[in-house]
């Protein structure tokens, strides 16, 4: 049976929203929720905050969560989620998956942490698996914090599919068309950050080099299509919400 780590990169210093992980929704703060969704999601078998901030470590203990701190040098949460890695394999504990889970999303699915999982546990040549929802508004095409997706075709039996390329720019391009016209002729697909990884192939993209694609866009899945890694996507139907700045608070309705 395969082993299902789940990694929460969590950062107190965020530029748009400094202490975020900490700021209270509703009486629990923010990482205390996104643990509490990640420990219904049975698929995972161990949940780890990474922090390089002590006040975050040790709010996550107070709550009975597992926190490990990590260097403030990492440069993305997949670096972040390496380290855990290697802590844990010094203590002689091993994961055949490793799931990066963001740490903004208080409300994460469970459902949907399952079903990443199972784009790996499903298939053995499976390298990394993602999620995806079919984008239904103007406001979020031409969104540029709303990273898009383009996969391969859609199959009868649903099974995920392959990112082909990642983008802050709607794509496809309709050429021809107005842009109020785009939605109705092509399907566009926000990209959900969640990544799962087979732990082979976690090491590998560690030591791969940036690519032109990853700075042009500043998108780190970049990195890995550019060096022939394959990333499937899962399609979800829920879509979901992320807190970037203050007011994104307002988004949240506890009725």
């Amino acid at each position: 049976m395969k082993k299902v780590l789940g990694v929460i990169p969590s950062r107190y210093a965020s530029t748009r929203f400094p202490g975020k992980p900490l700021v209270d929704i509703n009486g629990k703060s923010m990482i205390r929720r996104v643990v509490e969704q990640c420990q219904k999601a049975e698929k995972l078998d161990k949940v780890i905050v990474a922090t390089d901030d002590k006040r975050i470590y040790d709010h996550v203990l107070e709550f009975g969560g597992n926190a490990m701190m990590t260097a403030d040098t990492h440069k993305s949460g997949t670096e972040r989620c390496g380290e855990v890695i290697e802590k844990l394999e010094d203590k002689e504990e091993f994961f055949d998956i490793v799931v990066n889970i963001q740490g903004d999303e208080p409300f994460i699915s469970p459902a949907h942490i399952n079903k990443v999982c199972d784009i790996l546990l499903n298939d053995d040549q499976a390298e990394i698996g993602s999620l995806a929802k079919k984008i239904t508004t103007e406001e979020e095409l031409f969104n540029e914090n709303v990273v898009k997706v383009v996969m391969t075709e859609e199959s009868e039996d649903e099974e995920p599919r392959d990112a082909l390329y990642f983008s802050r720019h709607p794509i496809p391009f309709m050429r021809g068309k107005k842009q109020s016209e785009w939605l109705a002729n092509a399907n566009y697909y926000k990209h959900i950050g969640i990544y799962a990884f087979n732990i082979d192939e976690f090491y590998e993209i560690q030591e791969i080099e940036k690519s032109m694609l990853e700075d042009a866009e500043s998108l780190e899945n970049l990195r890995w299509l550019s060096h022939h890694f394959t990333i499937q996507i899962a399609e979800i139907k829920e879509d979901t919400i992320g807190i970037d700045t203050p007011e994104d608070l307002n988004k949240i309705n506890f009725n």
